[in-house]
């Protein structure tokens, strides 16, 4: 059976008890990333000890009483508890074709956790799961000298001149929270980013002030100017540190100050005794200048899948036809679920 979980306390009791329960699962973070139209479930698959799950945003199609769901962004997939060899991968999936045909649920996308093992075996025979691309890790269990001699060479020189003309601090958010989304705005302007990387103000002092993990932001001061240049994001929970957001003054690009603002995180993160620091990918899962920035850092990469289900084969085709009156080309036919391709043509045109 599985139980549809809304309600914060119990949303928490269930992930207290699951493996490795990332920032990225808990019911502030969802709340927080919800759009208008979608509502947040804890899907709570039990069978004997074991249990199952699945954290989804689940949100109506337009003009039709169907239903589909997504993940937030972030790392996200199936979670698990006290699971062994005798957990029925088949009865499971059962259960939640069963949940989802009952709530009129026709397609599920999920990002899914590059740091979390079972999760392809969970979902096998729903769908299909395709690797994006990867992320970097930086392995907290090495020492802090081993950990920087895995570092590229160009990279340590950035670091010994940025810690001559620069000082990281700890912020807060009510003297610093405008500083961080001024650079951050900055940033995301530089690389071209698209609008799904833009958040409201009461995300980010959200996302920096739920009790349900460990949050800090971290800003780098030019020693000359006094100015603050740089500001990152981090959230800690479990074994993980995710390196969240960051944005930097263009004008002072050359002096490395986020680079700065990682190798500081990454030495007190170690000394905190947190395993996994997880520096992300690049800009749409690209092994791009983004990409290659992080992997100055380390070479412990992981793969970050996705998860496409299409729960109603006949209905999916359907909204396809009716909604899209037929465009639908080589470049866009990968899209998912496809249907909603016209919302993102509406915001191009």
């Amino acid at each position: 059976m599985i139980e549809a979980i809304t309600c914060k306390t119990k949303w928490q009791e269930l992930l207290s008890l699951a493996e490795n329960p990332d920032f990225y699962y808990t019911h502030s973070y969802h709340q927080v990333s919800k759009s208008t139209n979608e509502h947040p479930v804890l899907l709570n698959y039990t069978n004997g000890n074991s249990s199952v799950l699945l954290p989804l945003l689940i949100r109506d199609i337009e003009n039709t009483g169907l239903k589909d769901a997504t993940s937030v962004y972030g790392y996200a997939g199936p979670l698990t508890i006290n699971l062994d060899s005798n957990f029925d991968q088949e009865k499971f999936g059962k259960e939640l074709d069963a949940f989802f045909n009952e709530h009129n649920i026709v397609s599920v996308f999920s990002r899914l956790h590059p740091y979390l093992e079972h999760q392809e075996t969970i979902l096998e025979g729903l769908g299909h799961v395709n690797t994006l691309g990867k992320v970097v890790n930086i392995d907290l269990t090495d020492t802090i000298v081993d950990q920087r001699a895995k570092f590229n060479r160009r990279l340590k020189t950035y670091l010994n001149k940025s810690r001559k003309s620069c000082t990281v601090i700890k912020g807060n958010i009510e003297e610093h929270l405008d500083d961080f989304i001024r650079l951050y705005h900055q940033n995301m302007n530089r690389v071209n980013a698209g609008d799904d990387y833009y958040f409201s103000k009461d995300y980010y002092k959200s996302i920096l002030t739920s009790d349900e993990y460990e949050s800090e932001l971290s800003l780098c001061v030019c020693n000359e100017t006094k100015e603050i240049i740089a500001a990152s994001m981090f959230m800690k929970k479990g074994k993980i540190v995710q390196y969240h957001l960051s944005g930097l003054s263009e004008a002072h690009f050359k002096l490395n100050p986020i680079k700065l603002i990682i190798d500081e995180m990454r030495i007190k993160v170690t000394n905190e005794g947190y395993t996994y620091f997880n520096l992300g990918g690049g800009l749409g899962s690209r092994e791009d200048s983004l990409f290659r920035f992080k992997s100055g850092f380390s070479k412990d990469f992981r793969e970050f899948k996705i998860w496409k289900y299409i729960v109603d084969e006949e209905v999916y085709r359907e909204l396809n036809s009716t909604m899209l009156n037929g465009q639908i080309n080589g470049n866009t036919s990968d899209y998912f679920p496809l249907y909603r391709l016209k919302n993102k043509m509406t915001l191009l045109s």
